[in-house]
């Protein structure tokens, strides 16, 4: 089977896989402390993932004269951003709100993307401020790009790696810049977490009193909140079932033996969750399956199910917390609360984390073109006649603070 790959998904499907989705509102209470905050400031790395791929994409180079031709409309110290990457950026941001917003009217879609396009140059000089922090912390990413790949593999049911090559580059992007792309992505969160989320401290007091202050949101009708691990019999023969089942129970030993659900699942799982570590969310009585909701409403935090045979395949259902009606006491709700305050947070701190990182560097834009988030004082690219090769060079300009 040909697995073709789309440029929105060249550009995210990885860098997703670390990316946990926001507002988990469930988790053990044993992994909350040291998990949370990858959690909250990966939510935060949306914006900054879209410009991964294209920071560090392939020219678009046009063909002048025999020579090769690129725009350059931004300077960001030693790095530079061109033509090509912002259109790619363009067409990255087009692809994302089409898919996001599947029922949208066209003229709604072309609002929404007016509205962010504002914001595009923005989020590749963030990018490139970020790679260039990571690479000043002599951060490195190599033993995560590796597994990132190999998860991508697997995901895909591509049965090795040269595989996943071919099937990248038959999509029109070179296999050395898609892995950069990652690479960067792996970079960025680093920074993020290390730099930004490092310093954002939430009080325990001041999760108890927003929940005293709000405790009506937290009356709740009896819910469990799940995870998944699908092993998955679509396309397959009844003859592969037998294989597929031991397949399920074998991943279900390992977890039983102590490794982490989570991680098997994002590795094993044929679920759209993989990439979530097999989150699917909160569920009500009436909600799930009946032979799924007589045994998941029966169990308590961390309970897993056996291997069960459904229509997709062989699941296995673990349960992340256990709801039960009524007024939620502060610990099942604490992680959630935790969630909104990291929220509220987060965004203003990176983006005064970027602002400083613009004041500390050298940045030039050419003419047309705008940072939404300039500290003011960038320089202006200068548009020169070219000369030929033998003129003399002008000088090198002096560097200089944004700011």
């Amino acid at each position: 089977m040909k697995h073709v790959f789309s440029q929105r998904e060249l550009s995210r499907a990885d860098i997703s896989s670390s990316m946990p989705p926001p507002a988990r509102r469930a988790r053990r209470a044993g992994s909350r402390r040291n998990g949370r905050q990858q959690r909250f400031v990966a939510a935060f790395l949306v914006a900054a993932a879209l410009a991964a791929l294209l920071s560090t994409a392939s020219f678009l180079a046009a063909q002048e004269k025999g020579k090769l031709v690129e725009e350059i409309i931004a300077r960001v110290n030693n790095e530079i951003i061109t033509s090509s990457e912002y259109s790619k950026a363009e067409q990255a941001l087009r692809e994302e709100i089409t898919q996001s917003c599947a029922g949208c009217s066209a003229a709604q879609i072309e609002t929404n993307y007016n509205e962010q396009h504002k914001d595009i140059l923005r989020g590749l000089i963030d990018q490139a401020l970020l790679v260039q922090r990571a690479k000043d912390m002599g951060v490195s990413v190599e033993t995560q790009l590796v597994k990132h790949l190999d998860q991508t593999r697997q995901q895909h049911n591509l049965p090795s790696m040269e595989a996943l090559e071919k099937a990248v580059e038959s999509s029109g992007i070179s296999w050395e810049e898609y892995k950069a792309s990652i690479r960067n992505s792996l970079m960025t969160q680093d920074v993020i977490r290390k730099e930004v989320g490092g310093r954002i401290a939430v009080d325990t007091a001041d999760l108890k009193k927003y929940y005293e202050e709000h405790k009506a949101d937290f009356v709740r009708p009896e819910q469990v909140y799940l995870s998944e691990i699908l092993v998955s019999t679509d396309g397959k023969s009844p003859d592969d079932y037998p294989a597929l089942k031991k397949k399920a129970e074998d991943l279900l030993d390992r977890i039983k033996k102590g490794e982490d659900f989570g991680e098997l699942a994002k590795r094993y799982s044929d679920g759209q969750t993989a990439k979530q570590g097999g989150d699917i969310g909160e569920f009500g009585r009436g909600q799930l399956a009946k032979q799924l909701e007589e045994q998941v409403f029966q169990m308590n935090r961390d309970d897993m199910t056996g291997v069960i045979q459904t229509k997709a395949g062989f699941e296995i259902l673990k349960v992340e917390e256990h709801y039960q009606a009524g007024q939620q006491p502060f610990d099942k709700v604490e992680n959630e609360i935790t969630n909104k305050f990291y929220q509220d947070k987060m965004q203003p701190a990176l983006r005064s984390y970027l602002a400083e990182l613009r004041e500390e560097s050298y940045l030039t834009i050419k003419p047309g073109f705008v940072d939404s988030a300039s500290v003011g004082g960038n320089s202006v690219i200068e548009e020169v006649a070219p000369t030929p090769d033998s003129a003399k060079k002008p000088a090198k300009p002096s560097k200089k603070k944004a700011g």
